[in-house]
């Protein structure tokens, strides 16, 4: 925590770095889970007997889940850099969604290769730590407004 003194008023810098660090590392990490699911989504499509309408929900799943992600990753980290409550409260919500979706590709798509299950625990430990620090950097930014 960052103290700034303009004048005779004090400002309290809070923002999160740890917390920073971590969309900034998910968003190189999800690029690579995008393109290992897209990749191996059409590996088991050519290899197994793959149905074609669960092809098509599972590559309208993932990309469904990159819009998510984009729109996640935005809100977080303009909430933690601007100490903004509600981007970062909206960010936390649609993690949930995201989370969601991670764990489908992790259980309940069609074939689930040992690739798949290594990758989505990973991006699955990302959003945990994001998110109690989310509940953190909410807490925190909600202290400050009170002080």
């Amino acid at each position: 925590m960052a103290v700034i003194k303009r004048g005779h008023s004090t400002d309290v810098i809070s923002s999160s770095v740890p917390l920073q660090i971590l969309f900034y590392l998910n968003m190189f990490y999800y690029i690579f889970y995008f393109l290992a699911t897209l990749l191996m989504i059409i590996y088991k499509s050519t290899v197994f007997s793959y149905p074609d309408s669960n092809l098509a929900v599972d590559l309208a799943l993932l990309f469904i889940m990159v819009f998510l992600e984009v729109i996640r990753l935005y809100m977080g980290v303009s909430g933690n850099l601007t100490e903004d409550k509600t981007a970062l409260a909206a960010s936390l919500i649609l993690s949930f969604g995201s989370i969601i979706l991670s764990v489908y590709f992790l259980v309940w798509q069609t074939y689930v290769l040992w690739a798949d299950e290594i990758i989505s625990i990973i991006l699955l430990v990302f959003y945990s730590l994001e998110d109690l620090l989310k509940f953190a950097a909410i807490a925190s930014f909600a202290s400050n407004a009170f002080a």
